[in-house]
């Protein structure tokens, strides 16, 4: 049976529990569980690291969210990258990153892959023929991408890098953070896994760290599963509570994001103390097209070059009040920071180096004239 996204974010993986009849399911907050026999584990469980029914039922949502056959919970969105990248690549295997990508990505890649024998290239993933370019035959395991990217918000054609990426006999791995997927769903444009920062808006409201893997095809989910549990780094049981909580609201808080960041969009692309204004909602934005067409609408995400550079936007990012100066995104409140000195500094010196007067928003569901109220005195 098909439904909508609301429904599924509701019900999927989440049938009252069998007992007691609660609609919510429970916290199995347990490391072990009694067998009935030697070899005869109860309903397949044995030990919380390899199944736990709190995780499963969100790992059954989000594959259902994300249209997938396969999805895996973790500890953090980078646990669940280093788990793809050891289950799909080893060394002497390479892969093309975004030019444009989260700090924490980039140091998996640049600090701890590489010196396991895993090669990268950095490539402009709003140019699929950059991308083509970057491949190497033969060797290019994997097409990573974000889009938008984090934090210049720039949009990949998913479709188009999808083809490049097979053709080349890779993976197309999208990591759909940013968007969530109430606003695009990669695997039905040809993405072979979907990785998520469930901290951002999946959870939704700051208080649960965890990271997620959604594949398409079953085969590959089976592996990526096998490693999951050989590796550890799984989602406790309450942490998935938290997060499937968050789901169930996941797309009445989007339309808000939304809503307020295409107000503050417009409102800062007219500032005189805003030089440019980068959000894909922006028909001025060179990704626009690309992202109306793959995305239901334009997401949360904000960020903007302060006309009198770096310390001008330090300066608006420390006189911000209602915009919480903090690092992560994705929660019902607003947050502001300075990339280049915060959630990007490990990119300092590399191709992946942002700009040092950008500032980015994460704009939350608060009352709209509050936030621009609170943005004209950062602004100064």
């Amino acid at each position: 049976m098909t439904h909508g996204f609301e429904t599924l974010a509701i019900h999927a993986g989440q049938d009252p529990e069998a007992r007691t009849g609660a609609v919510i399911p429970p916290i199995y907050q347990t490391s072990t569980y009694a067998q009935d026999a030697v070899g005869a584990p109860r309903l397949g469980y044995e030990y919380s690291r390899s199944g736990n029914p709190t995780r499963d039922a969100l790992q059954e949502c989000l594959a259902a969210l994300e249209a997938g056959q396969v999805g895996l919970a973790f500890a953090s969105g980078l646990a669940a990258e280093d788990t793809l990248l050891r289950t799909v690549c080893g060394p002497g295997d390479h892969v093309v990153i975004p030019d444009d990508a989260y700090g924490g990505t980039y140091r998996l890649f640049a600090k701890v892959a590489e010196r396991w024998g895993l090669a990268y290239t950095p490539a402009k993933v709003s140019d699929a023929d950059a991308v083509r370019a970057a491949i190497r035959p033969g060797v290019t395991t994997v097409v990573w991408v974000e889009t938008p990217t984090n934090p210049l918000l720039g949009i990949a054609d998913i479709a188009t890098l999808a083809s490049v990426a097979h053709d080349a006999g890779a993976l197309l791995v999208v990591d759909n953070t940013f968007a969530s997927p109430y606003l695009q769903q990669p695997i039905t444009l040809g993405a072979d896994v979907v990785v998520h920062s469930t901290t951002k808006y999946v959870g939704g409201h700051s208080d649960v760290v965890g990271g997620a893997l959604v594949a398409a095809d079953a085969e590959l989910g089976e592996r990526l599963r096998y490693h999951q549990n050989a590796m550890g780094a799984i989602n406790g049981p309450f942490d998935a509570w938290l997060t499937l909580r968050g789901i169930k609201t996941l797309g009445v808080r989007m339309d808000r994001h939304c809503d307020n960041a295409e107000r503050i969009a417009a409102y800062l692309d007219g500032h005189a103390k805003v030089g440019q204004v980068l959000y894909p909602g922006l028909p001025t934005h060179p990704g626009h097209e690309v992202a109306a067409k793959q995305m239901r609408r334009f997401g949360g995400m904000i960020s903007f070059r302060a006309a009198g550079g770096e310390e001008h936007a330090v300066e608006t990012c420390n006189r911000a009040r209602l915009f919480v100066l903090a690092e992560s995104l994705g929660g019902v409140e607003s947050l502001i920071e300075h990339p280049g000195r915060m959630t990007h500094a490990s990119a300092a010196g590399s191709p992946l180096e942002v700009p040092s007067d950008l500032v980015r928003l994460s704009v939350g569901i608060e009352t709209v004239e509050d936030l621009l109220a609170d943005l004209e005195q950062a602004l100064g």
